[in-house]
């Protein structure tokens, strides 16, 4: 098959843009957030054709690449603002009343201080099944590093069991976004795809145990300041008797309660679109089915205290309560603890809005179409196609959800022209593992961990990135051995 300058110019602007972000941020030291909103802006002047404006068609191409910078940019910052806000009040809240070391405190009592990594871990991965992963980091990193100043152990190795099992949730397993498109995508049904990703998900979660030591052994990261984590404070926090530390139920309440809220918005949106579907398993909601009296009024509500931002509102207000009676201050003194972290909730939303107008724009300059001309009239290992294209695409614009509905798209023409030798849930797979990979600078999630955990850029290449592509790699590995041994083909 010939190829022409078009099919392959994507691929140069990926290089090109990819390269300057990594020489833009680790060579001249330049700010994350101009290194990203310029190398979007290259992208776009370096594309071939961008979408024309609507209501302005004749509109030049360097003043569209502009505008797309700039919608995409409030479109992301629109959809993590809230959260990413209202996340970082509630660590500092929980660090400042204490609640993060009583939680801390309680895990030692039940594990011991040799296995609190491992109950970190195994935490993490079920609690964060509903929750998306920037979310649940931002909500788990305070206990990681109340953890490593109770037990003198490895922050890092703390840090990576959150990372480890929350990014595997995010993308294997439905309601989050990514799984649940893909789930779509191939035709496979909701419920057994999260089975499938939960049980699956486990493996290379639990052999990347023995990866998370070892890479925090050969990267000793030691605790750091963080504007919503002073160490001062924490230090102090930690010696207090546990007698003037919050109850347990209180402690936990503000990270909880989103998490059952959320939960339950799930619970019901799953069930909503099982009954719609005609899903036999879905039918104990009543003759009525959707109708029902009792089902319609709780996924009304649900709906709504169920929604990330006010679920994470209601979180913040447990937590700004909880400071308030537990140090006794007022509304002032806890609004002036406040600032640091909300800065620190600014920068992280700017970086993050950024890449999400870096990935538009690589989008825009065809990528994924490109991808899908290369393979296409080719014979080639679909498990193995899917795993690849997802992580070209995580690669070339960082979020694992963009990358997962749009490989699960290209796929399913293959899969449906295709007689495949096993089930179509391991292409659910291979695209989920594939498309958490190499997480890099334009990955809202890379700076998440970066920022909140006091990692320098180079410490997060080498601890978070390094981590996500082994398992990444392992999830593909356990994926075609399945797909062999237990084919399930029907």
């Amino acid at each position: 098959m010939a190829f022409t300058a078009p099919v392959w110019w994507p691929f140069v602007v990926l290089v090109v843009c990819v390269a300057f972000v990594i020489v833009a941020i680790s060579k001249l030291r330049l700010h994350a957030f101009l290194a990203l909103i310029l190398a979007a802006l290259l992208a776009g002047v370096m594309a071939a054709s961008l979408p024309a404006d609507p209501k302005a068609p004749g509109k030049g191409k360097l003043l569209r690449a502009v505008e797309l910078c700039t919608e995409e940019f409030g479109t992301t910052a629109g959809k993590l603002s809230i959260v990413v806000g209202m996340a970082t009040l509630i660590g500092m809240c929980m660090m400042q009343s204490g609640a993060a070391d009583k939680v801390v405190r309680r895990f030692l009592a039940v594990t011991g201080e040799k296995r609190a990594g491992l109950a970190l871990l195994t935490a993490t991965y079920f609690l964060s099944i509903p929750i998306f992963f920037d979310t649940m980091f931002m909500l788990m990193v305070p206990i990681a590093m109340a953890l490593a100043l109770r037990t003198g152990g490895s922050f890092v190795l703390y840090v990576l069991a959150i990372c480890g099992a929350g990014v595997t949730t995010h993308s294997m397993t439905v309601p989050h976004p990514g799984p649940l498109m893909v789930a779509e995508n191939l035709r496979l049904d909701a419920g057994v795809s999260l089975f499938a990703g939960i049980l699956v998900g486990m493996v290379p979660v639990g052999l990347g145990w023995f990866v998370m030591k070892r890479i925090a052994a050969a990267n000793p990261v030691p605790l750091r300041e963080t504007p919503n984590a002073p160490l001062s404070g924490l230090r102090a926090l930690v010696d207090r008797p546990e007698s003037e530390l919050p109850s347990f139920w209180a402690s936990i309440a503000p990270v909880v309660v989103p998490i059952l809220l959320i939960s339950a918005a799930s619970f019901f949106e799953i069930t909503r679109h099982a009954l719609v579907s005609g899903k036999a398993w879905a039918q104990f909601a009543g003759s009525g089915g959707v109708e029902a009296a009792w089902f319609a009024g709780g996924y009304q509500v649900f709906e709504f205290i169920g929604n990330k931002n006010i679920a994470l509102m209601i979180g913040g207000l447990l937590s700004i309560v909880l400071l308030m009676r537990q140090k006794r201050l007022g509304m002032e003194a806890v609004s002036e603890l406040m600032g640091p972290p909300l800065e620190t909730a600014g920068v992280i939303i700017l970086i993050t809005a950024a890449g999400g107008a870096f990935g538009l724009m690589l989008r825009n300059a065809g990528v994924g179409d490109a991808i899908r001309h290369v393979v296409a009239g080719r014979s080639v290992d679909l498990l193995l196609l899917s795993w690849v294209v997802a992580l070209v695409l995580r690669i070339a614009q960082g979020s694992a959800t963009v990358a997962m509905q749009t490989t699960s798209a290209m796929i399913y023409p293959l899969m449906a022209a295709t007689t495949l030798s096993y089930h179509p849930m391991y292409l659910f797979l291979a695209i989920g593992f594939g498309a958490y990979g190499c997480s890099w600078m334009n990955d809202s999630g890379f700076w998440v961990v970066s920022r909140l955990s006091g990692f320098t850029e180079r410490e997060t290449l080498r601890t978070w990135t390094v981590l996500l592509t082994i398992l990444s790699v392992i999830g593909l590995v356990v994926t075609k051995l399945l797909s062999v041994v237990l084919p399930f083909s029907g």
